[in-house]
């Protein structure tokens, strides 16, 4: 089967690091996954993206930077080879998750992903030596950020193909074994495959209509004492209260349901998840959430009531979120 060949390198790596292993049950349904997720057929601006991709220049990298806000490599480079870089990069708008710098160049995203970094890097368990699934990686930010933190393995999934092209446009000059992000979603894996020693769910679970199944689904990819951390938009209210936006919410689609952390943490109980820990709830400001010169659409500060910055357009509570943690212990 032909790959995409942004992929084809992944496939090969992926081949020889699992086929030994406990994940060689993966190795034969990667294929036709991988040609689904990033099919020019079913999305036509992959040959724009690889357009853009095509121009990244060639230059010479000095460091990487893992453990920083601003993920990327250091290097000398000519005016004239940051001005390709620019306009490539800017080539993949819009630009969610980060920041990242490369050779001096700050790719000021959306989202300061690295504020959500820092409210969870001290309430895990350590990820060294840790085979890492995060689900829902978006760009690979917090992949970045994982392997950094001394994890063997980091497999990062999104079915978005744009986000997949911006991770390989940053790997183009970070380059590090180890780290991938590949294009599809949680259903898209095998449903029994536990063989991660920490597994990651940020942004996820209220775009799931049946959030039970989906905690189901990561208790699957866990092995024994493996570790759930689970980021999730939250209510106020005790453990019973749940707003349901019916499908929008700040503007956002596909938005189903909204737990109290109190809820969320019986969920998690529910689907068999033990030593539950709510361990960071924080509002989101839009100086976390806001357009910048790469990612030019509105955010948040649009996304809210005018004349109530409490309450989104829509008249519902102005985001929260939680991150609790979890372990599979049966």
């Amino acid at each position: 089967m032909t790959l995409p060949p942004e992929l084809h390198g992944d496939w090969e790596a992926l081949r020889e690091r699992w086929t030994e292993g406990p994940l060689a049950q993966w190795i034969e349904a990667l294929p036709a996954a991988l040609n689904l997720g990033l099919s020019s057929e079913r999305y036509g601006d992959i040959p724009r993206w690889r357009e853009a991709l095509s121009r990244l220049p060639d230059l010479t990298v000095e460091r990487h930077i893992l453990n920083a806000a601003r993920v990327g490599v250091t290097g000398t480079v000519r005016d004239a080879d940051l001005e390709l870089l620019e306009q490539a990069l800017r080539g993949l708008h819009p630009w969610r998750k980060g920041p990242f710098e490369l050779f001096g160049l700050h790719v000021d995203t959306e989202w300061r992903s690295d504020w959500k970094w820092d409210r969870l890097e001290g309430a895990i368990e350590p990820l060294r030596g840790r085979r890492v699934l995060d689900v829902g990686c978006g760009n690979g930010y917090h992949c970045w950020r994982m392997l950094g933190a001394g994890a063997s393995e980091v497999i990062g999934i999104d079915p978005t193909p744009l986000f997949i092209l911006q991770f390989k446009a940053l790997h183009r000059y970070l380059g590090l074994a180890g780290i991938y992000v590949l294009p599809m979603s949680l259903e898209a894996m095998p449903e029994d495959l536990p063989v991660f020693d920490t597994v990651f769910s940020m942004g996820v679970l209220y775009h799931r209509r049946d959030p039970l199944s989906h905690l189901h689904s990561l208790k699957n990819k866990l092995r024994p004492g493996g570790q759930l951390v689970l980021e999730t938009l939250v209510i106020d209210g005790d453990s019973r209260a749940l707003l349901e936006p019916n499908g929008r919410y700040a503007r956002m689609g596909n938005v189903w349901q909204l737990p109290s952390p109190g809820l969320a943490q019986h969920w998690l109980e529910e689907a068999g998840f033990r030593q539950v820990s709510i361990v960071d709830i924080t509002t989101t400001t839009p100086e976390e959430q806001r357009s910048t010169a790469w990612m030019t659409f509105q955010s948040l500060a649009d996304f809210l009531d005018p004349n109530d910055a409490s309450l989104t357009i829509e008249g519902f509570p102005a985001p929260r979120r939680a991150i609790l943690t979890a372990l599979n212990i049966a």
